[in-house]
């Protein structure tokens, strides 16, 4: 499956917020937990429903060719038990699109097993693209905003407060969170797709 997104975000903003596993298990439908197992490796928890297939999948998705803020590649498997299982990888691409968009571009492989393959293709099809959907619908609601958040304010003769420091965030951690929200959304459509 091949996909793209025009994020309302920039490229820099975009990858922060694929970093975010706040912000990913929010967006990824039925997503319950994303828990980091290593550097770049993260366990991940989810209840997906595939016509009348229903299960909690428990995956790992692994990182690799991790090339900040513009892509990386995911390597994924899950178990849903009697529902089946599903394993496969998928390359993520960022692209600037002006100061304030970002095309996400994406092609994931994948195989399943059990009831998940016995229900069809037509439906698992069905059931990837509406957890797809959902994704992108939720994840580009946020990214927005995010952007109609932004408030500009002028003071006459004030002095603006200093800057609050954030925490140092090594770049492994920010593309763990990255390749994580991605990873689960990929299992969710390796899970959902035949």
């Amino acid at each position: 499956m091949t996909g793209e997104q025009l994020i309302p975000a920039s490229q820099q903003d975009t990858w922060k917020a694929l970093n975010d596993p706040d912000v990913l298990k929010a967006c990824v439908p039925g997503c319950e937990s994303i828990t980091r197992v290593h550097d770049n490796e993260y366990q991940v928890q989810m209840t997906a429903r595939v016509g009348p297939v229903s299960a909690k999948f428990r995956g790992r998705m692994s990182l690799s060719d991790i090339k900040p803020p513009q892509s990386y590649s995911l390597a994924f498997e899950g178990q849903g038990g009697a529902a089946g299982f599903a394993k496969g990888a998928a390359q993520v691409k960022l692209e600037p699109k002006g100061e304030r968009e970002t095309r996400l571009s994406y092609d994931v492989k994948a195989n399943v097993g059990g009831k998940l393959a016995q229900i069809g293709s037509r439906l698992v099809d069905a059931a990837a693209k509406k957890v797809a959907d959902e994704f992108f619908q939720n994840f580009n609601k946020r990214m927005s905003a995010t952007e109609d958040e932004t408030v500009v304010m002028h003071a006459h003769g004030a002095h603006a407060p200093a800057a609050v420091a954030l925490p140092e965030i090594s770049n492994t951690t920010l593309v763990f969170f990255a390749a994580g929200a991605l990873v689960v959304f990929i299992v969710a459509l390796v899970a959902l797709f035949g």
